[in-house]
């Protein structure tokens, strides 16, 4: 049997998408994120819907086209994978924006401020799913950015208290992972990158708020949850200030220990040590065998030896092959191409 693969969340918008993208922008070097978001808004196209609609089909139809297994939407509609959340909660100021050092020095930004108690304006994800998962009879899995993350990625001037302010965004996040539920997403993925920015926070409190956005969560629904250790400003940028190697290690146990099933956690741009893995004695990794932020592309021969390597320390049914993170630093024919090698390779391994 094969292994199972999936992707991470980004992938390249199609060139007719008129959404500014994190990654076209700039990524990590941008001072004002939501600046290009503003114009796009004021200037929209009268058929908006049907383009992004079409555009998620399209990511979608890509990735299942080249033999991934568990799908994601691409992220299409969305400029960052944060604020396009926050944007649909009320307590989050988008108008006045707060500079904020963020990433452990790597980002100053001018960033949405918290200026009230948060509460859900109106679900959004349900739909989102329902667009991509039309587009195939493969489980297409929604992502969710985390409170830990989101809390780093905005500023606050109403709760004063990281943890409390987390508390508050997973109390929304948790409302519209259960409306992703409830609209048959089985594959939900939360995504916390700071964890292993922050080993020491996440385990104080990441984790307690981590577990308040899956409360209530019914059993069959792949509880998931992505942590990479960070995104260059461009494309095959060298020594970009990633999170501390040894900070997997620090969360496994943690890891194990909570109510999630599969995580996602790369390898590719930066091996570990793989004994890693035997921590992991019920969740499955998902595990990055696809380096996004270089343009090299990966050998089938390549993956094929880092993923049996990992299967010396793992069963191969809770072993998934996926990209170190997101693909939107990649251009459509990059992203194809290492999908494919990792493809072939999961099923060369199985």
């Amino acid at each position: 049997m094969a292994l199972l693969t999936t992707t991470s969340g980004a992938y390249p918008k199609p060139d007719y998408i008129p959404t500014p993208d994190w990654f076209r922008e700039g990524g990590a070097g941008l001072s004002n994120p939501t600046e290009t978001y503003q114009k796009y808004m004021t200037n929209l196209p009268d058929n908006i819907k049907e383009i992004l609609d079409r555009g998620t089909r399209e990511v979608v139809n890509d990735q299942v086209n080249v033999g991934v297994d568990i799908p994601t939407d691409g992220e299409v509609r969305r400029e960052n994978y944060i604020h396009y959340h926050c944007r649909h909660v009320d307590g989050i100021d988008f108008s006045n924006l707060t500079q904020k050092v963020s990433r452990q020095g790597a980002w100053v930004a001018n960033l949405p401020t918290v200026s009230g108690p948060l509460k859900s304006r109106n679900h959004f994800l349900p739909r989102d799913y329902r667009i991509a998962q039309a587009a195939t009879d493969r489980p297409v899995k929604i992502t969710v950015p985390g409170p830990m993350t989101i809390t780093d990625s905005i500023a606050d001037v109403y709760y004063n208290d990281d943890k409390h302010l987390g508390a508050a965004l997973a109390a929304v996040l948790n409302k519209e992972i259960l409306a992703l539920a409830e609209a048959g997403c089985s594959w939900i993925q939360v995504d916390e990158p700071v964890f292993a920015r922050k080993p020491d926070t996440a385990l104080d409190y990441g984790f307690e708020n981590l577990e308040r956005c899956f409360q209530g969560v019914p059993d069959h629904v792949t509880r998931a949850v992505h942590m990479c250790c960070g995104y260059p400003e461009y494309l095959d940028q060298n020594n970009f200030q990633k999170a501390d190697q040894t900070a997997y290690f620090q969360l496994a146990d943690a890891i194990e220990a909570s109510s999630i099933r599969a995580i996602s956690l790369e390898d590719a741009h930066r091996h570990n040590n793989l004994s890693l893995l035997e921590h992991f004695k019920t969740t499955t990794v998902i595990f990055g065998v696809i380096a996004i932020a270089k343009s090299s592309i990966e050998t089938v021969d390549e993956i094929t030896d880092r993923l049996k390597a990992a299967l010396k320390y793992i069963d191969a049914e809770r072993l998934i092959a996926a990209p170190d993170c997101g693909l939107g630093f990649l251009n459509r024919e990059l992203a194809l191409a290492k999908l494919a090698n990792m493809v072939t390779a999961a099923k060369a391994v199985g």
